[in-house]
């Protein structure tokens, strides 16, 4: 028995001195080098008591060793369960207890904090620092830097991504082997990757896009990355001219805008900006080809599917769309009420169906049921249209879903922690528009009779509850919140009234 996804992305790799990641400092560690620490790691899980099928929860900083594990996971058969670096002790004790992750890694700066978590739930928990210290890496300096590969078959566990549920319950999206290397291999062809590209790497690796899109793609195709730990203007600009490729968010592309250094010299090299993970304004589509040329890829995909749709790679890129489905994935525009299909240009439902599709949510039977249809389409949740030429267009929202920075934020979450303090009657949290991250994230509150809040106490309160990126921006107390006849709560209405908050204001 083989391990498909081990023998496609790292196998080929064994004992090559070829360069995989270079880091901002120019170091470079070869294939040869990421592999060996990797097996090492893998010995550290298995000396552990994890054995295949085993959840591995990660909450550590981006580096080359937070990197390794997950290839130290797909040789060991152990299901990796990257975090949020920014989600609070609260919030991973949730994704512990409900994944039964028999192991932890965390920063040393957290360890203290999530001890008590690990000891709670008997999970081992390990130190992994983003300079490649701590007790994990201690414990695996002694380890032969070779592992004999698990055997695995292709609707095996890879991974668990947790996306945030509608009531406030995050659910663990569950992927296989096949969902991850059949949209690697997708999208390898489709972008027209090979070994000659050079990817600027400054995405997170806890999320979709930058794990097991950008990281697998290279990986498929013996690429190398510029491995940054976050997004760095100055270092993307300065890379370009020896670079090839770069796949970003939207804040990625305004915030390079705003550096004049950002132009055609700099980019002299490069063949392709891919965007994704929220929408793209055409103003920003309009300057950036302006400014450098090049026009940007925009593509649609989702924690439980990776990549669904993606305009071309020879071919017109419209601004505002999401382009075609990808090659062996299925997408249709369905009615919210009926399901049945709408005809082009009417819009409904996105569903998708492929190789590509999770295999349902862990340990939430009636939620996988309510959005995976028995025939294999996946009910995404989001609204969407296609154009007279097969061009999808995602054009809101079904579940109030807010896109900020290229994270996805749910208000419900949100909305149950505020009604959780002190003199807080009720909540809405909204979406408004963002300058810089697309949206961000709106709180109305309604306060108890004769309780006295502000916005600074509801601020500080819910730094300990929630992630930064899901902290409201601005908290705007009213004695009521709108609502229409049947007493539900009018968000439209409070999206509007606040669309303005946070874009610039002009002077004649």
């Amino acid at each position: 028995m083989t391990n498909p996804l081990y023998d496609a992305l790292f196998k080929p790799h064994e004992n090559a001195q070829t360069t995989f990641l270079i880091l901002p400092d120019q170091t470079r560690w070869t294939h040869d080098q990421f592999l060996r620490r990797s097996a090492q790691f893998a010995h550290v899980l298995t000396s552990a008591g994890l054995t295949p099928g085993s959840r591995l929860a990660v909450q550590v900083e981006k580096s080359p060793q937070a990197l390794a594990v997950y290839a130290a996971c797909v040789a060991a058969g152990v299901i990796f369960l990257p975090l949020n670096s920014g989600y609070t002790a609260a919030e991973i004790d949730y994704f512990i207890e409900n994944s039964g992750a028999e192991m932890m890694l965390c920063d040393g700066a957290a360890y203290e904090t999530l001890t008590p978590l690990a000891a709670k739930y008997r999970a081992e928990l390990l130190v992994l620092n983003a300079d490649g210290s701590g007790s994990f890496c201690e414990r695996a300096d002694d380890q032969p830097d070779r592992f004999d590969i698990c055997p695995r078959t292709a609707d095996d566990l890879a991974a668990f991504l947790y996306t945030s549920g509608t009531t406030g319950r995050s659910k663990g999206a569950m992927l296989s082997q096949n969902n991850l290397l059949s949209n690697a291999q997708t999208l390898a062809d489709y972008w027209q990757f090979s070994k000659s590209d050079v990817l600027l790497h400054a995405l997170p690796i806890f999320h979709t896009h930058g794990l097991f899109v950008a990281t697998n793609i290279c990986l498929l195709t013996g690429c190398a990355m510029r491995f940054y730990p976050n997004f760095d203007r100055s270092a993307l600009i300065r890379d370009m001219p020896s670079s090839t490729a770069l796949m970003g968010v939207p804040t990625f592309y305004t915030r390079l805008l705003d550096d004049p250094k950002f132009d055609q010299t700099a980019t002299r090299n490069m063949r392709l900006f891919i965007s994704g993970s929220a929408p793209l304004l055409a103003e920003t589509h309009k300057q950036f080809e302006q400014r450098t040329g090049h026009r940007i890829l925009e593509r649609y995909g989702m924690t439980e599917t990776n990549m669904i749709t993606s305009n071309p790679y020879c071919g017109e890129r419209r601004a505002g769309t999401v382009g075609h489905p990808l090659p062996g994935i299925e997408v249709k525009i369905t009615d919210p009420e009926t399901g049945q299909p709408l005809p082009q240009g009417g819009i409904g439902i996105i569903e998708v169906r492929g190789p590509n599709v999770f295999k349902g949510y862990w340990k939430m039977p009636e939620k996988t049921a309510a959005e995976l249809r028995a025939d294999g389409f996946f009910i995404t949740g989001d609204l969407g249209q296609v154009d007279q030429d097969g061009y999808f267009q995602i054009v809101g929202r079904d579940k109030d879903l807010i896109i900020s920075g290229g994270f996805n934020i749910y208000p419900k979450e949100i909305e149950a922690a505020l009604d959780d303090l002190s003199g807080v009657l009720e909540t809405a949290v909204i979406g408004v528009p963002h300058p810089d991250f697309g949206e961000t994230v709106v709180a109305v509150v309604v306060a108890e009779p004769d309780a006295d809040i502000n916005p600074n106490n509801l601020a500080n309160e819910m730094q300990e509850k929630l992630a930064k990126f899901k902290q409201p921006r601005s908290y705007q107390i009213v004695p009521q919140l709108p609502r229409n006849t049947m007493g539900k709560v009018q968000k439209a209405q409070l999206r509007t009234q606040y669309q303005a908050l946070f874009q610039p204001t002009t002077t004649d």
